[in-house]
């Protein structure tokens, strides 16, 4: 009998498919990540476009079928997309943007890369840095004898840690990062924003301006002999059991720099000539927020103050003749300075604080500080210097600070024992009008100016600025302002009506100023050079101040 042929072809199928080895394709390995991203670096506001699966290297696979890719982001995207492997768009702001990466075959396996955008602000510098590092170190740099002796019996106490000493590399490092805005989380504030050498390592206003604008809630203190804090613990109540705790606190903080210590790495991983100065500093590239911590320490500590007229008055075996150096103000003062009780808080050659003391600031605490209202104050060195005094900043003088012990330490329950009577009233130093102004001229003596102008402690973001001028008309008058420690210099102007206004920014930090009227407008946002407005016809005082410092950086100029 003839047979049909769709029966033929039925048998001859499943012949087929009955045969060893035919069930289906051999699947291969599963996908496996061959090569990890590294951060991408890039410029908030430029556009980019990256193949996160570098044409297919990323994973490694054999699977038949592809691999399908997708991405998707950790949080905020900061304006980027993606569409398959590839990242594309234009970064809005500064930002750490994290991505997942993910490969997925034809069976469904699938491995995943996790990796970093970081879109840096635009303008940002590279630091310029010698061949040879500056001296830091002890051995190269030795602490004078007087730091070595007591003072009234006691000697300075130096806390550095056995595991991280000063040395020239490590304070290098230290240097940069302490000068470096990319430690904020918009690359608009360094360490040295709130800190300027100029003043003493601390700030203009009662209460520094973060990177977000937000208001720190103490005053900065100043930084000059924190090496010697007895205690070993930082801030104002003491919250940091080091010196290495301290440097990261003001980085984490929402309202200073706004950092976290995982976003910190990565900003410096995708910073090119970091990888060179942590290999020179601790031996290899690896960037961790412990040797970021300990270089950031290692500088603080160099800022030992040496060179006061202080300093000059002891000889090299540190025996102290303050009749050769001082004037007879100032040796009454430093009499009085003993005599008073003023250094049995303040104490050592490095005027260093014996620890937390509730000083009868108020009668009612506002701040409880360490507890109870007590605070423990930085080193008097460069204190004349700094010009707010007071873990709130209250005072804008040495002659109000003195005025306070002679006459308004306050009545409270937890008053330090040293400024209580008897009787359980505020004692209060007795000093006539001369003695005070003796006392300020002592307090004088210990400062060290050398701090603005030493290289070693400069910013090496700096160059050179030569301020760009917009040509002008030989009759069209012209007149200047300095931005410099976060403040307007000088802060009014007097000018007649089309003067020519030039801001010179002296901060490498992000300035700018804006008036509140709109006749007259506003800078743009710049972080160093010059820029120029020009003054309205109509006569009056126009006030301006930073866009990102707000209130707390205000000038005024009066158009006659």
């Amino acid at each position: 009998m003839a047979r049909r042929p769709h029966l033929i072809a039925l048998l001859v199928t499943v012949a087929c498919t009955d045969a060893p080895g035919a069930l289906a394709p051999v699947a291969g390995p599963a996908p496996a990540l061959a090569s990890p991203n590294v951060t991408v670096g890039t410029t908030a506001g430029s556009a980019i476009s990256y193949d996160a699966s570098k044409a297919g290297t990323t994973f490694s696979n054999a699977t038949t079928g592809g691999v399908r890719y997708v991405i998707r982001f950790l949080g905020a995207s900061n304006g980027l997309t993606s569409n398959g492997a590839v990242v594309s768009g234009t970064p809005i702001s500064p930002a750490v943007t994290r991505a997942v990466l993910s490969a997925t075959d034809s069976l469904g396996r699938s491995a995943a890369d996790t990796f970093a955008i970081v879109s840096f602000a635009p303008g940002l510098r590279s630091p310029t840095l010698p061949t040879v590092p500056f001296a830091y170190a002890d051995a190269d740099v030795p602490l004078p004898a007087h730091y070595r002796v007591a003072v009234n019996d006691v000697t300075a106490s130096d806390n550095t840690p056995l595991d991280n000493p000063i040395t020239n590399a490590g304070a290098t490092l230290g240097r940069v990062l302490f000068n470096d805005m990319r430690l904020a989380a918009n690359d608009g504030l360094s360490c040295a924003g709130c800190h300027s050498a100029v003043i003493g390592y601390s700030d203009t206003p009662p209460l520094s301006v973060g990177f977000a604008g937000a208001l720190a809630a103490r005053h900065t203190p100043g930084l000059v002999n924190a090496r010697f804090n007895p205690t070993g613990r930082f801030f104002w109540d003491q919250r940091a059991g080091s010196l290495e705790a301290q440097v990261l606190g003001p980085i984490q903080n929402p309202a200073e720099m706004g950092m976290t210590l995982d976003d910190l790495v990565t900003k410096l991983t995708a910073t090119s000539f970091y990888a060179p100065l942590f290999a020179a500093a601790f031996g290899s590239t690896r960037i961790t927020s412990d040797r970021v911590a300990k270089a950031l320490a290692q500088y603080v500590r160099s800022l030992t103050a040496t060179n006061a007229r202080y300093d000059r008055a002891f000889s090299a075996a540190g025996v102290a003749n303050f009749a050769a150096v001082f004037t007879p103000q100032e040796i009454e003062g430093e009499a009085l300075f003993r005599s008073s009780g003023c250094a049995s808080c303040h104490m050592s050659t490095a005027m260093v604080m014996d620890g937390v003391h509730n000083i009868g600031l108020d009668a009612v605490v506002t701040d409880t500080g360490a507890g109870r209202g007590a605070f423990r104050a930085p080193s008097l060195r460069n204190v004349a210097l700094r010009p707010r005094y007071m873990h709130d900043g209250r005072f804008t003088s040495l002659d109000q600070v003195v005025a306070f012990y002679a006459t308004g330490v306050q009545p409270n329950p937890n008053l330090d024992a040293r400024l209580t009577a008897p009787d359980g009233t505020p004692k209060r130093l007795a000093l006539a009008p001369s003695q005070r102004a003796a006392l300020v001229a002592f307090l004088k003596t210990l400062s060290d100016s050398t701090f603005a102008t030493a290289p070693r402690f400069a910013t090496p973001f700096t160059t050179t600025i030569t301020p760009v001028i917009p040509p002008v008309s030989p009759l069209t008058p012209t007149a200047s302002v300095t931005i410099q420690a976060n403040a307007y210099h000088p802060p009014t102007l007097s000018v007649a009506a089309g003067t020519v206004v030039t801001w010179t920014n002296l901060d490498n930090a992000r300035h700018s100023a804006t008036f509140t009227s709109a006749a007259i407008g506003a800078t743009p946002i710049f972080i160093s050079g010059a820029q120029s407005l020009t003054m309205p016809s109509a006569a009056g005082t126009y006030a301006y101040h930073c866009a990102i410092h707000g209130s707390a950086m205000t000038g005024t100029i009066t158009v006659r």
